[in-house]
C-alpha cells in the first residue's frame, strides 16, 4: 500500500517541475524518504536470540546451595527488635554525674519545718475565708429571690434567664457541609527517624 502511494505521488510531482525528476531515483529508494511520501520504517530482518543451554546437574546444585543457605538461616534465632524507649543511656550510668543533697543543720531543718507549717496555716485560713464569702452570697441571694417570687413571678423568671448584655459576643460559625471524599489531608513536613531492622 505504501508503495502505491509512493508511485502515484511520484508521477505527479514529476510532471510539475523538471528538478524534481533528478530525486525521483532518491525517492524510490528505502533509504530515502520525500516530504510528500508516506514514511515507512525498515523491515527488521532480525532473529530471535537463542537461549543457552543450561546443564541440569547446574541447576540441581544451585537449588541444593539455597537450602543449604536456608537451612543454616533456620537454626539462627531471629533477633528481637529492640525498643529505644527501654534502653537506659550510657550517660545515666556515669556515677560521676551523681548529685548530693547539700547536708543541712539542725537549726536550718527546724526553720523550714516551722515556716511549711505556718505557710500551711496561713492557706487553710484563706480558703476558710473564702468559703464563708461564698456561703454568705449564696444565703443573701437566696432570701433576695424568696423576697422577689412574692413580689412578682415574671421578675422572678426574669432572674434566672440568662443575661447576654454581661459578656457581649457573637459568632457566626462554619455551616454544616457534607465532607469531602477525595481529599486528602496533608501530613506536613517532618524528617523520619524510624531506623529499620532487617532479620
Amino acid at each position: 500500500m505504501a508503495g502505491i502511494v509512493c508511485r502515484t505521488v511520484n508521477r505527479i510531482v514529476s510532471s510539475q517541475a523538471s528538478c524534481i525528476s533528478s530525486v525521483v531515483a532518491v525517492r524510490n529508494s528505502h533509504w530515502f524518504t520525500s516530504m510528500l511520501s508516506l514514511k515507512t520504517s525498515v523491515p527488521l530482518r532480525a532473529e530471535p536470540k537463542k537461549k543457552k543451554k543450561v546443564d541440569p546437574r547446574r541447576e540441581i546444585m544451585m537449588k541444593e546451595r539455597l537450602k543449604k543457605k536456608l537451612k543454616r538461616l533456620e537454626k539462627v534465632p531471629p533477633e528481637l527488635i529492640p525498643i529505644e524507649d527501654f534502653i537506659t543511656s550510657a550517660k545515666s550510668f556515669d556515677e560521676t554525674r551523681i548529685r548530693e543533697a547539700p547536708e543541712l543543720s539542725f537549726e536550718e531543718s527546724e526553720r523550714r519545718a516551722h515556716l511549711l507549717k505556718e505557710w500551711s496555716r496561713y492557706k487553710r485560713t484563706q480558703h476558710q475565708m473564702e468559703m464563708d464569702v461564698i456561703q454568705e452570697a449564696l444565703e443573701a441571694q437566696r432570701q433576695a429571690l424568696d423576697e422577689l417570687k412574692l413580689e412578682s413571678e415574671e421578675l422572678y423568671k426574669a432572674a434566672f434567664s440568662p443575661d447576654t448584655d454581661v459578656f457581649p459576643f457573637q459568632h457566626e460559625g462554619p455551616s454544616y457541609t457534607p465532607p469531602n471524599t477525595n481529599y486528602e489531608a496533608p501530613e506536613g513536613k517532618f524528617n523520619d527517624i524510624t531506623r529499620v531492622y532487617t532479620q
